[in-house]
């Protein structure tokens, strides 16, 4: 299992933004195998490539936005070919589109776009924050409503357990609809101070070891941890995260 986790790249992007490749091979020293990419800054996604066949890191999907994803789809699927993954994930909804007919619109996007890469193999998955459950689509939330279970939609989950409990969700329920279909969760904690506050993963109030035992039993193929703000050194965040989930391993 512990081959399965990955840093969501979107932690480090300051460090990035100063030395992208410096960075990966950083995180593949701390002991992850994959990384979830979020942003390029500006580098060559080849070059990107380079340093992950050097370093031995994985790929652990693509964060591409909606637009880029509508306008530039073969770009996105050269570069997650270059990344050597399948997964490309739509990380935002833009709040000028996030009412009932924004999200009607964003399901039938994904699914026509899933439905054009599907026979090669690529899976498109959605990314939720909190604000998907404030708009109510056929008596359940947007985000419900843009992942609903069922064989038509192709759309996959990439739950963020730590916006779900934000929307007032218990994570663990919330991701039951979703076997077999979330193949990269987000592993995010949420501080037991009142403030609601990212940190690191085994130091908050989420219980992480019941989330973990259900995504081996239900196809979770990536478990990327992300941290939105750091108090501190975002490589020693996702350090202390990593030696966290890897004792929560030794419970199961």
């Amino acid at each position: 299992m512990r081959s399965k986790f990955a840093a969501q790249l979107f932690t480090l992007r300051d460090e990035l933004e100063k030395d992208y490749f410096g960075t990966l091979r950083k995180v593949r020293e701390m002991g992850w195998q994959a990384v979830q990419i979020s942003g390029l800054f500006g580098n060559n996604p080849a070059d990107i490539a380079k340093v992950l066949q050097e370093t031995g890191l994985l790929t652990a999907g693509i964060h591409v936005g909606l637009a880029e994803l509508k306008n530039q789809l073969d770009e996105v699927v050269k570069r997650a070919d270059l990344f050597g993954t399948k997964d490309i994930v739509v990380p935002y909804f833009p709040a000028d589109q996030q009412h009932e007919q924004g999200y009607r619109q964003l399901r039938s996007d994904l699914n026509n776009i899933a439905r054009m890469l599907e026979s090669k193999g690529y899976r498109i998955s959605y990314h939720n924050h909190a604000f998907e459950f404030n708009t109510m689509i056929d008596g359940e939330s947007a985000l419900e409503y843009i992942l609903e279970p069922v064989p038509g939609n192709r759309v996959f989950a990439e739950i963020d357990v730590y916006w779900v409990k934000r929307g007032g969700r218990d994570p663990l329920s919330f991701i039951q609809p979703y076997a077999n279909r979330m193949p990269i969760i987000h592993l995010k904690d949420m501080s037991d101070d009142g403030k609601q506050s990212t940190v690191e993963v085994g130091t908050g109030q989420i219980d992480f070891i019941p989330i973990l035992r259900w995504g081996e039993q239900n196809g979770i193929e990536w478990y990327a941890v992300e941290q939105d703000q750091c108090q501190r050194d975002p490589l020693d965040c996702l350090a202390t995260s990593l030696e966290n989930l890897n004792a929560m391993v030794e419970k199961l």
